[in-house]
């Protein structure tokens, strides 16, 4: 990964209750609020191979972007894979129980597939920018995830 951002978050839940908010796609949307939609584009329960299109806005602009679950590994870790705008991104999420609760961790990376010199210059002048408001967002993730699978 290129450029990664790692964070954690003590869940007052056990692995099986923050895995149950984070495993519910369809129902991410009212969990999340940084998340406008979700539109479902497999059937069946979560894991290796579940396809869905998320709608975000971030910076002002409004993105739907495809995704799908690479590895699952209830209620431990799971990897969710997208690839937009020349760029192939990884989110981890690795559950480890700590005394009555859950320590949750997101890793993210964004990695250019074919950097261009364009936008090797474009990753100089906005990638703190952009990393340093994705990292806001994934903090605002992780306290909602939280928030949800302690109240279950």
């Amino acid at each position: 990964m290129d450029h990664s951002i790692s964070l954690s978050q003590h869940v007052n839940a056990t692995p099986e209750k923050v895995w149950r908010v984070i495993s519910d796609i369809p129902g991410s949307a009212a969990t999340l609020s940084g998340v406008e939609s979700i539109q479902m584009v497999s059937e069946g329960p979560y894991g290796e191979g579940t396809r869905w299109k998320e709608t975000r806005s971030m910076m002002g602009r409004r993105e739907t972007v495809e995704m799908w679950v690479s590895q699952a590994d209830p209620p431990r870790s799971t990897t969710v894979k997208a690839l937009q705008g020349g760029a192939d991104y990884t989110s981890r999420f690795t559950l480890e129980e700590r005394g009555s609760g859950t320590d949750l961790t997101l890793t993210f990376g964004a990695e250019l597939l074919r950097p261009t010199v364009f936008s090797r210059l474009m990753l100089a002048l906005f990638g703190r920018l952009g990393m340093s408001m994705t990292r806001k967002a994934l903090a605002k993730d992780l306290a909602e995830i939280a928030a949800k699978a302690e109240q279950l």
